[in-house]
């Protein structure tokens, strides 16, 4: 398996990986990522935002999950948003999601940023449990503006509370494309 930054040639599995679980957990779908027009064209979305990255695992050519950093709109300074974090079904359980988001986390240190958000359903249980064991912590409000007003699930993790502007730093995680991981 490799983890790497998205590719265009990417758009169309990205947008399947996301959209199936909703369809798995029969969840609505209305203001949520499934019906948000941006999710077929994920590439360039990050492309064009130089403060965010999307990291794609693959395994033996074939796309199996996604996780990536965003400057969402309408977050508080030094904020950035854990999005995109979809992991295909017969490979959960494998540690494939937790090696992505792990990898996401690192990237929003050396973006600079000081706090991680995320939104999601109780239907993603067990994505849930890993925002847990990583140290978010459940908020009661929605926060910025990502326009999936469905989500009923809310939570933060304090990422540093030292000032962190490395650009060897930043280079160096972010410049890590096709990195190798063993399972």
């Amino acid at each position: 398996m490799i983890i790497r930054r998205i590719e265009k040639v990417d758009n169309q599995r990205i947008a399947a990986l996301i959209r199936a679980p909703f369809d798995e957990y029969d969840m609505e779908k209305q203001h949520t990522v499934y019906d948000d027009e941006t999710t077929d064209h994920q590439y360039e979305v990050f492309k064009n935002c130089a403060s965010s990255v999307l990291w794609v695992a693959e395994d033996q050519g074939k796309v199996i999950g996604s996780c990536g950093v965003y400057s969402t709109e309408g977050l508080p300074e030094g904020w950035c948003e854990i999005v995109k974090f979809y992991v295909d079904q017969n490979e959960r359980g494998k540690g494939t999601g937790s090696i992505l988001f792990e990898k996401a986390l690192q990237s929003a240190v050396s973006l600079g940023y000081h706090t991680a958000y995320l939104e999601t359903f109780p239907e993603f249980a067990g994505a849930v449990k890993l925002y847990e064991r990583l140290g978010f912590k459940r908020i009661d409000h929605q926060v910025g503006s990502s326009g999936h007003t469905a989500t009923s699930i809310w939570m933060t993790k304090t990422l540093r509370t030292e000032s962190f502007d490395d650009q060897a730093m930043r280079r160096k995680v972010l410049g890590s494309v096709g990195d190798a991981h063993e399972r």
